[in-house]
């Protein structure tokens, strides 16, 4: 099979940079990698902006992943243990496997956090983040919930695809299953938080309604909950894309009905930038609100793990 992506290098394309793009272009990639438009029609659509100049095939390739030139922390960084593990998820899928990241000079234990990724499985980019984590001095774990299907299969097309085919709620166990592995294991002080982008927003919204020790919970653009959040104990930290509307059309409920419980939460909206801006491997990100983002993610970890 010929991937979209393998197409694209082959083409003598013009090198383009983010105020090139409008932001109709942003929010039909949005729509594509939520599974709202299939690939076709996003290419048909797409190339109502090819214009001036600019080829379907060089916006194909700006807007698509590089994983190859954007990793921030190198999988084999001097300063990191950081290897595969499996684990059971009794209720999910079985056996999952994940990237164990801890730093290789610690004293006592260390404190958790499971990182959790979007809708494509455990790719290059979040795996990248779980070793950022670790470099702060935490043990992080973040689970591939594709393993029952085989695993993240080096790109995000077919990863999508593949997550499709798992229940979401199946998955949600997959992740409690990481946080208890992640509690229970000896290098670990026993406090664990959860941070997860898209998808793993969501599941992060989840782990705080459904694991009353959860000490920590921190959603990038993520899917709210519906129920139960009177039974939220952990504190939350939600992170907001401001041109995200489809996500933050579902937050002012969810921030009603966390006063109404007397939750403790904050919640952050970063100005004009998309859906996805921390991801590193998209022209989505963008690095002043991501680096801000990320810090006030780790001082909210140190403060409520530590």
């Amino acid at each position: 099979m010929v991937f979209l992506r393998d197409w694209l290098i082959s083409l003598d394309m013009k090198k383009l940079r983010k105020s090139d793009i409008k932001q109709e272009v942003f929010d039909l990639y949005d729509a594509y990698a939520h599974n709202k438009l299939q690939r076709r029609e996003f290419i048909e659509k797409l190339s109502v902006y090819a214009v001036g100049g600019i080829t379907v095939a060089s916006l194909l390739s700006f807007i698509m992943p590089n994983y190859k030139d954007t990793l921030l922390v190198a999988p084999d960084d001097p300063e990191l243990d950081s290897s595969y593990i499996t684990y059971t998820s009794e209720k999910g899928g079985g056996e999952i496997k994940g990237l164990l990241s801890k730093p290789k000079q610690f004293e006592g234990a260390l404190c958790g956090i499971v990182v959790v990724h979007e809708n494509r499985g455990l790719n290059p980019y979040v795996e990248d983040t779980a070793r950022r984590a670790a470099l702060a001095g935490f043990i992080t774990l973040a689970p591939d919930a594709l393993s029952p299907l085989g695993g993240y299969p080096g790109n995000d097309d077919e990863g999508r695809a593949m997550q499709r085919k798992r229940d979401r709620y199946k998955m949600l166990e997959d992740f409690i299953a990481a946080f208890q592995y992640l509690k229970d294991h000896e290098d670990c002080s026993g406090k664990v938080g959860v941070v997860g982008f898209c998808f793993g927003g969501w599941i992060s919204n989840m782990m705080a309604v459904k694991v009353p020790d959860l000490a920590a919970a921190v959603p990038f653009y993520g899917g709210q909950p519906k129920e139960d959040i009177d039974k939220i104990t952990a504190p939350l930290l939600l992170q907001f894309a401001g041109l995200d509307e489809r996500v933050n059309a579902g937050w002012p409920e969810y921030e009603k009905a966390l006063k109404e419980h007397g939750k403790e939460y904050q919640a952050f909206f970063y100005p004009e930038v998309n859906h996805g801006f921390h991801n590193t491997s998209t022209p989505r990100y963008d690095k002043d609100a991501a680096e801000l983002a990320w810090q006030r993610t780790i001082d909210f970890f140190e403060k409520h793990l530590r």
